[in-house]
């Protein structure tokens, strides 16, 4: 294994995907071809962009991995240098806050076929010099905790105190209690499940083929020319739909239009406010990830089942041996709350020890990102019961 290398990983067009200073970079796979995916395909050099915060024990018995949901990435806490940019969970990582840092290891990577420093179809194949694109194999959630623990591995850390994540983020983390049982103490899994229900894969699917239909896609061969930026943005617009809830657009827009006072309501190019918000929200994502990423990370998501490769899902629950903390969201629409309480139920008859509690908020799926009082105080209770 190869020490920190950031030389090793290049992108196109980097002003697409901001960077930070302060990242830190492993790289992984060498001599190349040696990581083997669950596909069976051979893959490397793979290089990982991380950050960490806090200090590892003595006994590298400390640490909590975060886990990012689809389009994250390692920026999870408080960057190291003053900037623009903000940790996607930096209300609860730091001093005195839920993980807390003055007792814990955070450690926070991009996953395995990312865009934000972590091996993904933007990084050059180092056999052609030129960007994987669609030649990139198709990763999945579990290749992605592989390349994790080397990482942990390589920062010395010996045993994890909790996997924690949302969403994309949860499905590692449950994977994590399945593929090294020995190694973590809890799992905080929220928004997620064992296994992607068939409406989520739909869903990835018609955000997939927004991309896939953009004219400037051109079978993911645009690196150095025209970038499929309506594709990307259909695609979050869609996503974002299914992040929220009625509820949350009811309370926040109701059938309000963007600009009070217009008075001609039957153009076409009058807007209801909500259409502004999605519209705004699918023009900020082409300037910050990379559309073949999101075609590979949603594909990686469908392909989610803690039970392939074991005899039965029930088999592979069975091998969990750490308490598994569950949260479901009222008005999630993408993970139901049902499914996150059927999961901890499953796991209970396979002798698992799962804790299922309901966040009440009418945010939808991304209530993880937006109530972070209840966040903080679930993931509190979450770590103290471990004590």
């Amino acid at each position: 294994m190869a020490g920190i290398n950031k030389d090793s990983f290049q992108t196109i067009k980097e002003n697409y995907y901001p960077s930070f200073e302060g990242e830190k970079y492993l790289t992984l796979a060498e001599p190349a071809d040696s990581f083997l995916l669950e596909s069976g395909i051979s893959l490397g050099p793979v290089t990982v962009n991380y950050q960490t915060y806090g200090k590892l024990s003595s006994r590298g018995d400390n640490a909590i991995y975060i886990a990012h949901a689809l389009t994250g990435g390692s920026l999870a806490g408080e960057p190291p240098c003053q900037g623009k940019e903000r940790g996607w969970w930096e209300s609860l990582i730091g001093p005195g806050k839920a993980f807390d840092t003055e007792r814990y290891f955070i450690v926070c990577s991009n996953v395995l076929g990312g865009c934000y420093g972590t091996t993904g179809p933007s990084a050059l194949d180092t056999r052609t010099g030129r960007p994987y694109a669609m030649k990139f194999p198709v990763v999945t959630i579990k290749d992605m905790v592989r390349v994790q623990k080397i990482l942990l591995d390589h920062l010395g850390v010996k045993e994890l105190v909790s996997v924690a994540g949302g969403s994309m983020g949860g499905m590692q983390a449950l994977q994590w209690a399945v593929t090294y049982p020995h190694m973590v103490r809890s799992v905080i899994a929220v928004a997620s499940t064992g296994r992607f229900s068939p409406i989520g894969i739909a869903f990835n699917q018609a955000e997939r083929q927004a991309i896939m239909i953009d004219p400037s896609w051109c079978r993911g061969q645009y690196y150095g020319t025209d970038f499929p930026r309506k594709g990307l943005s259909l695609a979050r617009i869609i996503g974002t739909i299914t992040y929220r809830s009625n509820e949350s657009f009811e309370q926040r827009f109701g059938r309000s239009l963007q600009i009070a006072g217009e008075r001609n309501l039957f153009a076409f190019d009058e807007q209801f406010a909500v259409e502004s918000y999605l519209n705004h929200q699918g023009e900020k994502v082409t300037y910050r990830f990379d559309p073949n990423s999101y075609l590979y990370l949603s594909k990686a998501m469908d392909l989610h089942d803690l039970g392939r490769g074991y005899i039965s899902f029930q088999a592979a629950l069975k091998r969990i041996r750490c308490i598994v903390f569950l949260m479901g969201i009222s008005t999630d629409i993408l993970f139901y709350p049902q499914e996150v309480r059927g999961l901890a139920v499953e796991m209970r008859r396979c002798g698992v020890e799962a804790r299922y509690q309901e966040l009440k908020s009418p945010h939808g799926h991304d209530s993880f990102l937006i109530e972070f009082k209840e966040m903080e105080a679930y993931i509190r209770e979450c770590l103290s019961s471990l004590e």
